[in-house]
C-alpha cells in the first residue's frame, strides 16, 4: 500500500497534544478589531482546542499524528 497524503493546510493549521485532542489558533483575530470589544479580543488570546466533532475531521486530514 502507498503512504497515505496528510493534507497541507491541516498541518500548519494545527497540532496533536499529548491526550490527542486538536490544538488551534483562536478564530476572529486577523482583521476588523475595530468592531470587536475589548472582551472578545482579550478572550480569543493564544490557542484553544476544537470540539470532537471537528477533531474527528481534522484528524482525518493528518493520519500519522496519532
Amino acid at each position: 500500500m502507498p503512504k497515505m497524503k496528510t493534507k497541507s493546510g491541516a498541518k500548519k493549521r494545527f497540532k496533536i497534544t499529548a491526550s490527542g485532542r486538536v490544538k488551534s489558533a483562536q478564530a476572529g483575530k486577523r482583521h476588523g478589531m475595530i468592531k470587536r470589544s475589548s472582551k472578545f479580543i482579550r478572550n480569543a488570546r493564544g490557542t484553544t482546542t476544537l470540539c470532537k466533532s471537528d477533531e474527528n475531521i481534522v484528524k482525518s486530514y493528518m493520519p500519522y499524528s496519532r
